[in-house]
């Protein structure tokens, strides 16, 4: 077979110069790219990694915003959580922290 046969055996559209512009431009668009698919993906992936982070940070502000909240309103449960939290103590007193045994 002669390559002239060749060449008239495909479809009439397939040899067409846009067709083959644009196929051109879609390889390179997905394959070569700075922004191919494979990078859009990765992308998304970090998009919807972010998202969750940024809901479980509001949750923990919220509840931040309740504790402080709390703890500005009562003098005792200022006084509570300093003690629990940080170990504080009154001039005179005596902390003992007790640390649970690990088991083997």
């Amino acid at each position: 077979m002669r390559v002239g046969e060749l060449f008239g055996r495909i479809p009439r559209f397939l040899r067409n110069f846009y067709f083959l512009t644009g196929l051109a431009f879609l390889v390179w668009m997905f394959l070569f790219d700075a922004n191919d698919l494979v990078r859009q993906y990765d992308m998304y992936a970090k998009w919807q990694e972010l998202q969750g982070d940024r809901e479980y940070y509001l949750r923990e502000i919220d509840k931040v915003k309740k504790d402080r909240a709390e703890l500005l309103s009562s003098p005792e449960l200022l006084e509570k959580f300093a003690r629990e939290k940080y170990i504080m103590k009154r001039p005179g007193e005596d902390v003992f922290v007790l640390v649970p045994q690990e088991e083997n």
